[in-house]
């Protein structure tokens, strides 16, 4: 027994340091650009991407029930944080505590156990959701390849595209290219173990140091300073006071400088609570189906939805206290951690202590990549959220305008009211469906023949009932159920008919769900022999 227990240990070890070890390197590689990017495109200060990056690989890690799934910022998020910086007045300590009471209400969902809910979502919503989310960042994204700034919505975008090329910077514009042609073209390179090396590592390195060589004025990442585009604001009033920013933002060349405790959000209370709660849901759908999409990726233990759940809320809790973004389980980071041979949850533990090391001993790499360059990035990742082979799927099953409805909405109007009309559409979709019943009616001399196709719920009782009848008395009738649903109602009136019709001396057949049929049948003599029995079995008891 003993020699059983030394030797589990060292199995772990070895497969840390053989297998783990080295898969952390790669979503390291793959994380830290991604991580300063979605900062970028967030409004938000580029150590946010960093210390987000951080504890969701250590802290989510740690407390994982997807042990293969690597979390922290995801693009997914990008527009809700955006429009949180935007409706603060650019108060980044405001949004860290919606993320951290955005980590609180994760943790109340944990506890009850409503993870496999937050699935029941329509697929055609989630990736309308995304497609969305992707279109936006993309409209975005290309103003800043460009050397511009993103505008706040995309309509403003489109309208603002023709001026930003006609007030092109160049340099900016070839190394945002440089870097979106790298990325789509790396995986047809030939040489397969150069394919193996991360393709936002390459792009990013390629026109980094491709810019380095620039004479001009080019815009890089600035980690010494509050990098989003707003001021950090007292109450209402902007510091206009250089030293005041400083002392307000503190050096964000340190990480821990960079560090900002949250203050209450100048929110009503219930705009406060819907922020919250809209982040939650958004960040626990995501993180969850992130977690489904992992298992399907590998052979090993499956994803415990519930202990995931804790994990995402403890890892925003905090990344919310300590100043950072909005962390979910990333399925391009759990991808990658997944093909370079990760097999525990060591590898993304130990991918968040590489973030750490990067940032603490090499800020200034960090600091010499240009801002078109991480733009270029987020483009080609904004693209693949549009993913054309859930559209055609869901085409496939008459769900697309579901999809695109979603996605016009929060095109169109924002993210949450893109989703909600999304959700209704789908709920009533649904309800069409199960009010959808079609009844046919076949004359004969000496049988009948009813067919009833479509889903026979308590919606579409009315039309069935009114259907049979019309049928006469003492006629012998087959009837053909061939339902997609059947519920209790359905099967109630079709009981009822038939028992009635069949006191009039007819014959009832009813093919396609006897076995259905006799089992029902069975269970309701059942319950009413147990109804029978009660009072008797009561007075003997007394």
């Amino acid at each position: 027994m003993q020699a059983k227990g030394e030797s589990a240990p060292s199995s772990l070890l070895s497969t840390i340091l053989k297998h783990d070890l080295p898969a952390s390197f790669v979503v390291f590689l793959v994380a830290v650009p991604l991580s300063l990017g979605i900062a970028l495109a967030s409004n938000a200060p580029i150590m946010a991407g960093i210390i987000s990056a951080a504890i969701g690989g250590i802290v989510v890690g740690m407390l994982a029930g997807a042990p293969l799934q690597v979390s922290g910022p995801a693009a997914g998020l990008i527009v809700m944080v955006f429009d949180l910086v935007e409706k603060l007045g650019g108060d980044w300590r405001m949004v860290c505590a919606i993320t951290a009471l955005a980590g609180v209400t994760q943790l109340v969902f944990a506890v009850f156990g409503v993870a496999r809910t937050a699935l029941a979502i329509s697929p055609a919503v989630v990736h309308g959701m995304l497609a969305g989310i992707g279109i936006l960042i993309v409209l975005g994204q290309v103003h800043v390849v460009l050397g511009g700034s993103p505008g706040a919505s995309a309509f403003v975008n489109i309208r603002d595209l023709p001026a930003q090329l006609g007030n092109l910077h160049v340099m900016a514009a070839v190394l945002g290219l440089l870097t979106i042609a790298i990325l789509v073209l790396w995986p047809y390179i030939p040489v397969i173990r150069l394919r193996r090396v991360p393709a936002p590592l390459v792009a990013v390195t390629v026109a980094t140091v491709a810019s380095l060589g620039v004479t001009g004025p080019l815009e890089r990442i600035n980690l010494r300073a509050d990098d989003h585009a707003h001021p950090i604001v007292e109450g209402h009033v902007a510091i206009e006071d250089p030293a005041a920013v400083a002392t307000a933002v503190g050096d964000q060349g340190s990480i821990l400088a960079a560090v900002q405790l949250p203050t209450w959000p100048d929110l009503p209370a219930g705009v406060l609570a819907a922020a919250v709660l809209a982040l939650a849901l958004v960040a626990s759908v995501e993180s969850l189906l992130c977690a489904v999409a992992t298992d399907k990726l590998h052979t090993g233990p499956r994803a415990n939805l519930d202990r995931e759940l804790l994990a995402q809320g403890a890892g925003n809790t905090l990344s919310g206290l300590l100043g950072g973004l909005p962390i979910t389980g990333v399925i391009v980071r759990s991808s990658a951690n997944i093909t370079a041979g990760g097999r525990t949850r060591a590898s993304g533990i130990l991918h968040g202590v590489w973030v750490l090391v990067f940032v603490l001993a090499l800020p200034f790499v960090i600091e010499s990549i240009p801002k078109s360059v991480l733009a270029g990035l987020l483009v080609v990742v904004g693209v693949k959220l549009v993913n054309l082979n859930h559209a055609r799927q869901l085409r496939h099953h008459n769900e697309l305008s579901i999809y695109l409805i979603t996605i016009g909405g929060i095109v169109a109007i924002d993210l949450l009211s893109g989703v909600a009309i999304g959700f209704g559409v789908a709920v009533l979709r649904l309800i069409w469906r199960l009010a959808r019943v079609q009844v046919e009616v076949e004359q004969g001399d000496e049988l009948w023949k009813v067919h009833v196709r479509g889903a026979l719920t308590f919606l579409g009782v009315p039309r069935v009932v009114e259907a049979l009848a019309k049928i006469p008395p003492g006629v012998n009738v087959d009837l053909d159920l061939a339902v997609s649903n059947l519920d209790h109602a359905g099967w109630e009136a079709i009981e009822g008919w038939k028992e009635g019709h069949e006191r009039t001396g007819a014959v009832v057949h009813v093919e396609r769900v006897e076995d259905m049929w006799e089992t029902g049948s069975r269970r309701l003599r059942q319950q009413k022999e147990a109804v029978a029995k009660e009072p008797a079995e009561v007075a003997q008891r007394a």
